[in-house]
């Protein structure tokens, strides 16, 4: 088994990293555009070879898009356009899979290619605040969920291909249709990193004396901002092609907002305790 990864940062290269150490690869293909990233990701031994985006797709068996959704967008129905070339003479039996945030404008994008078949989309939910090769690690899917969408469009073996590299990367699959899956990382993630944002902002703002900032915070602080520290370059394409469900989202989280306020400006005791006694049901879901 050869995999081939375009995108080699944390996502990509901790798939790379596990993939080959539990034995699902035999060999592992990474394509980076970034060339210090490219640089680090063969010096530090993510991969076997560093190759062009042509060779990837040309010489392996999984081809997996680890790069932005807008990236992803425009690479996917050109992967299918060379695995069509390759049918014309002969059959092929390769496969790609994504591993991005949002699903719709990806599925749309081939929705009617003639190889659509040999594409599963996917959605590991795993990761960090970080990003580029260096912050690629082994474990990092452990236990976690894996999102296949629209299974029913993809062939019975590429899905069974995606499932077994999940596997081995010990993760839990689930499975929706791509709409579905959208509406809910827009409450589980999407939504998370805009208030994760907005509050850095905020913070940011009001306290013009960084060292302060740094002084002061505490677990509670730091953990609720860590997403701040995301990548522009992943989270502007997947907050736009989210945009209807992020937004439907942040309506509400508004309302609970000044929910909150309008009961602190009352001083209203009753109020914010049963506001807070609601927000306590959470423990039903997260432990």
């Amino acid at each position: 088994m050869k995999v081939g990864i375009i995108g080699l940062g944390l996502i990509g290269g901790s798939m790379a990293v596990d993939l080959k150490r539990k034995g699902f690869a035999d060999e592992v293909l990474g394509v980076e555009a970034e060339p210090v990233n490219a640089a680090a990701a063969e010096k530090i031994g993510l991969v076997d070879r560093v190759v062009t985006y042509e060779e990837c797709v040309s010489q392996s068996d999984v081809v997996i898009l680890a790069v932005p959704v807008g990236a992803a967008v425009r690479m996917l129905p050109d992967v299918l356009d060379k695995f069509h070339e390759e049918a014309k003479s002969g059959k092929c039996d390769r496969m790609v899979m994504d591993v991005c945030s949002t699903k719709e404008r990806l599925a749309h994008s081939v929705r009617y290619h003639p190889m659509r078949r040999q594409y599963v989309a996917t959605h590991p939910m795993a990761g960090t605040e970080y990003s580029g090769p260096w912050a690629a690690m082994p474990g990092l899917f452990d236990g976690h969920a894996c999102i296949i969408c629209d299974s029913e469009e993809s062939s019975p073996k590429s899905v069974r291909t995606a499932e077994a590299l999940y596997d081995a990367l010990n993760m839990r699959t689930i499975y929706m249709n791509a709409s579905s899956h959208d509406v809910h990382t827009a409450y589980v993630s999407h939504i998370s990193h805009v208030t994760s944002f907005a509050l850095a902002l905020t913070v940011l703002d009001k306290e013009k004396d960084e060292k302060h900032i740094f002084d002061l915070a505490s677990g509670g602080f730091s953990s609720t901002v860590r997403l701040a520290k995301s990548s522009p370059d992943m989270w502007t394409p997947i907050l736009t092609q989210n945009r209807d469900n992020v937004l439907h989202v942040m309506d509400t989280y508004i309302e609970k907002m000044n929910a909150f306020r309008q009961a602190i400006a009352d001083s209203d005791e009753d109020a914010i305790r049963s506001l807070i006694e609601d927000a306590n049901k959470i423990r039903r879901i997260i432990r």
